[in-house]
């Protein structure tokens, strides 16, 4: 039986790792903000707009040509946190009002929500035809013009963003070492907004990822900081048994470690390499 295999397709491997993310999918400005389980299409662009140092508003077109897909390595859980605003300020520093005053005395506290993951990790694989658009990414990326973090400015990365450029990137996603297993083995979830229909099959999977599992309105359209637009995008949600090998059973720095070690071999050139004989 032939064995699929991933589109062949340039392409940057990012890994978003931290102790809190938040992905904003529902709220807008208000004093209860959620987070999506995943890395939203819009969040990972505002990543990439902070590399390259462009304002909210800028033309974000050459970045919306990016196809995503996310291999979710470890999920994490909800954390709640509770936020004030306002509280302890004199009257004419208190929260501003809709008609431009200021919030009385016994109201000057606004209480919210806020939703983060803690402890998840993600690794993704963006796609594009034109390699300029890559390389203008990649190299933002190595030396970001702004401060990265995931979701919420108080959210940074636990480490470098961008792992590699390849020429193969979907096909680097299924080589990248996973952590170590966790107890209860379970298939690897990927999400992407393009057919995973390449993806291995197993007899446990019902869905072989070659239809959308649902819709997300994530794709940026206009993100001047009033006027945010955002397009629908269908979501394809796949299964992936990994093999036994990628797992690296170690977590944490021994974990990082060991990914390291696997991306210095996967960029030194084999012996009968073209890059071997130059």
């Amino acid at each position: 039986m032939t064995v699929p295999q991933p589109p062949r397709q340039p392409g940057l491997l990012l890994r978003l790792a931290a102790p809190l993310q938040s992905w904003g999918e529902h709220s807008h400005f208000t004093q209860e903000r959620d987070t999506a389980s995943f890395p939203t299409k819009s969040g990972v662009l505002g990543l990439l707009s902070c590399a390259l140092g462009r304002p909210r508003g800028q033309d974000n077109s050459d970045l919306r040509r990016l196809g995503l897909t996310v291999r979710i390595d470890r999920p994490g859980y909800v954390l709640r946190d509770l936020h004030t605003v306002g509280g302890g300020l004199a009257p004419k520093d208190t929260v501003r009002t809709a008609k431009g005053g200021n919030r009385g005395e016994n109201r000057s506290t606004l209480y919210g929500h806020r939703l983060y993951l803690a402890d998840a990790a993600f690794v993704c694989a963006l796609t594009c035809p034109e390699e300029a658009v890559l390389d203008r990414c990649a190299d933002a990326l190595t030396t970001p013009r702004w401060p990265l973090y995931l979701g919420r400015r108080g959210c940074p990365p636990e480490g470098p963003v961008l792992l590699e450029s390849s020429p193969d990137v979907l096909g680097s996603l299924l080589r990248l070492p996973l952590p170590a297993r966790p107890r209860t083995p379970a298939a690897v979830t990927l999400l992407a907004d393009r057919p995973l229909g390449w993806l291995p099959r197993h007899p446990e999977d019902t869905d072989d990822g070659s239809c959308p599992s649902s819709e997300v309105q994530d794709e940026p359209v206009d993100t001047a900081s009033h006027r945010r637009v955002f397009r629908t995008r269908r979501l394809y949600r796949g299964s992936w048994h990994p093999p036994e090998q990628l797992y690296t059973n170690k977590l944490g720095a021994d974990y990082l470690d060991d990914l390291a070690r696997h991306l210095n071999a996967a960029n030194v050139p084999s012996p009968d390499s073209p890059e071997a004989a130059v």
